[in-house]
C-alpha cells in the first residue's frame, strides 16, 4: 500500500483535552478513525502523535491525504 486508504472525504471534528496525546490514523484502515486501532501494522505507516496545547474542537484529516498531518489542510476538496 503505497497511498493510505480515504477513510472519509471530510475532516473529523474532534473535542481535544489540553494536556493529552491522541495517536492518528495515518493509514486510513482505522475502525476507530479517526484515531489509531493498530489496522496498520504490516504497512509503511505509522500513527501519528498529537498532543493537545489547548482543550477544544481539532479537525482530524478523514482523506488521510493531508500535508499537515494530523490536521486537516482541504486536501480531500482536490482528490
Amino acid at each position: 500500500m503505497t497511498s493510505p486508504t480515504i477513510a472519509q472525504r471530510a475532516p473529523f471534528p474532534v473535542t481535544v483535552e489540553e494536556g493529552k496525546s491522541y495517536f492518528w490514523c495515518a493509514c486510513g484502515l482505522s475502525k476507530s478513525q479517526p484515531f489509531c486501532d493498530g489496522s496498520h501494522q504490516g504497512t509503511e505507516f505509522a500513527p501519528v502523535r498529537f498532543k493537545a496545547d489547548t482543550s477544544g474542537k481539532v479537525f482530524f484529516c478523514g482523506c488521510k491525504h493531508t500535508k499537515t498531518n494530523p490536521v486537516c489542510d482541504g486536501s480531500h476538496s482536490s482528490i
